[in-house]
């Protein structure tokens, strides 16, 4: 039985999610039998290379199947056809003699001409004739052929790859009268389309692309609430942590919104640090709801190259960029668009998706670490507001316990003092990252937040702060009438309701000149509302 979390491209896959791989490699199959040619692209650390390696085996049986990797080939093997098509070919050689190969004399005679050519450093040799060689094996083969190729990106600045598609396309086209592959997967980040875009980036034509035969590839590969719990249970059955299943699944969930590097890493986490001496002491302390906040806390903190590849993705797209500070610190609605090139690459990175036909941010642990991102900027940090918190954070925690009603006092004090007189759109854009930017430093190194995406509108955000295994919900809003203010008090009950809390909190951005400031309490029901007019 597996031992660990592993999961994703960088590690070998463990028992618990081998289980559940298999029904999507069902479905993978069934595009391969169609004769389909198609692309796997996904965001970074999403299962790619593993889902490749499980499907290699999974076929076996019906197939002669070549996975290779372009990220073993250097740069050099792209700089032009003849290297280029001399490296694919040894590496298609030394790839396909993994099969049990029935070896039939014309198959014989195939390869062999393929391996003269490979040994002949001095010849000449194009894409069309290693072609022609390829469309020889695959007729002399007693089974059909698969070609996988991973980490296409590496490719991505060459011409000689898009000539390549070029031809994989022909052969696709005619291949009732030349025999070829029967499937082709390509897999990276990039979906091929845009390959083109990063080669000739001013070309009219950025989308136009040799691999407009591929099929559509719809098949989800995240974890659904039931596959964490499945792979749950079978750690549980090793280790009897006595954990509560059910809630710590859907805590991972809800958190990454099943992205298998993230389910992977924090369960990694519980497993193997939080349970340590120095942390929680024990499995079975890990595995609760304040050994899951641990976790979130250090995922958060830590550098992988998960986040090292989206943060880098910030610096190349300024566009991208700018959409993402918008969408968190405005709360704007943004319709999704696949036209949109910000949006078309966001997506593509991982950092986005499409939500009932909006922009959202992909999971929340991705939306915490871009919050973190840009308030620590040293723009953010040069803001008056955030000097403030630094000089009053000392008197917020009293006896481990968060004082959020003093906090909320004296940010009512602070920004009355540095933003009275602003107008109602400075505070639209910049009442939510202001109060953001006064929480972090009280909370920075012990506690996390996080909005809460049932409610990211422009009227009304709430904001949900851990902070030492207890819970505090922070309802923001611009202040629209009584009426209105009244439907927000009944709303931030209802959610109480379902944080299980007792007591609730409100910021309220009010230009009604004949407002009185300050921090009031409300009871409702048998819950408390502490209200912030600002």
């Amino acid at each position: 039985m597996a031992k660990n979390f592993n999961v994703t491209a960088d590690c070998k896959p463990n028992e618990h999610y081998m289980v559940n791989l298999d029904q999507r490699l069902s479905e993978i199959k069934k595009l391969i039998d169609a004769g389909k040619y198609f692309t796997i692209n996904r965001a970074r650390q999403y299962g790619k290379t593993t889902t490749l390696r499980a499907l290699g085996r999974y076929l076996q049986s019906d197939y002669y199947v070549v996975s290779m990797d372009f990220q073993t080939f250097g740069a050099g093997e792209f700089r032009d056809e003849n290297t280029f098509t001399l490296s694919f070919a040894r590496s298609f050689l030394r790839l396909l003699k993994r099969n049990r190969l029935l070896l039939t004399e014309e198959l014989k005679n195939a390869v062999a001409c393929l391996n003269k050519i490979v040994m002949d450093e001095n010849r000449n040799f194009r894409l069309q004739r290693l072609f022609e060689v390829l469309s020889d094996i695959c007729s002399a083969s007693d089974k059909q052929m698969v070609l996988m190729i991973d980490e296409v990106d590496s490719a991505a600045n060459n011409q000689v790859f898009l000539d390549f598609l070029a031809q994989l396309r022909a052969y696709y086209i005619d291949r009732d009268v030349q025999p070829t592959f029967q499937s082709v997967i390509l897999a990276g980040v990039y979906d091929v389309k845009n390959l083109r875009r990063k080669i000739r980036p001013n070309d009219k034509h950025k989308v136009n692309s040799p691999w407009n035969i591929a099929a559509d590839f719809n098949i989800d590969m995240s974890f659904s609430k039931e596959e964490i719990a499945a792979m749950l249970l079978e750690y549980e059955s090793d280790y009897h942590t006595g954990m509560d299943i059910s809630r710590i699944s859907e805590l991972l969930y809800d958190y990454t919104s099943g992205y298998p590097f993230l389910v992977s890493r924090l369960c990694k986490l519980m497993d193997e640090e939080i349970s340590k001496e120095d942390y929680l002491g024990s499995k079975s302390r890990a595995w609760s709801k304040e050994g899951f906040d641990e976790a979130v806390r250090m995922i958060l903190a830590e550098k992988n190259t998960l986040f090292e590849s989206l943060i880098g993705k910030l610096d190349s797209y300024p566009e991208l960029n700018a959409m993402l500070e918008s969408l968190l610190f405005t709360g704007k609605s943004i319709v999704y668009n696949a036209d949109n090139l910000a949006i078309d690459n966001a997506t593509m990175f991982g950092f986005i998706k499409n939500q009932h036909g909006a922009v959202a941010i992909a999971n929340r642990i991705f939306e915490m670490r871009l919050y973190n991102l840009y308030l620590s900027s040293s723009e953010m940090q040069s803001q008056d507001i955030y000097k403030a918190s630094l000089q009053d954070r000392d008197q917020f925690i009293v006896d481990g316990h968060l004082n959020m009603r003093r906090i909320l006092e004296r940010f009512v004090i602070h920004f009355n003092d540095l933003y009275q007189g602003s107008d109602e759109t400075f505070v639209e854009e910049a009442g939510r990252k202001y109060f953001l930017l006064y929480l972090r430093p009280i909370i920075n190194g012990t506690g996390n937040y996080y909005i809460e995406s049932r409610t990211r509108e422009l009227r009304r955000t709430d904001v949900i702060v851990d902070y030492r295994g207890e819970q505090y919900v922070i309802e923001m809003k611009i202040w629209h009438g009584a009426e209105y203010n009244n439907r927000g008090e009944k709303q931030l009950v209802q959610y109480l309701e379902d944080y299980h809390q007792n007591k609730g909190y409100m910021i309220s951005f009010n230009f009604n000149k004949k407002k009185q400031s300050g921090v009031y309490e409300i009871i409702v029901g048998d819950k408390t509302l502490i209200e912030a007019v600002v």
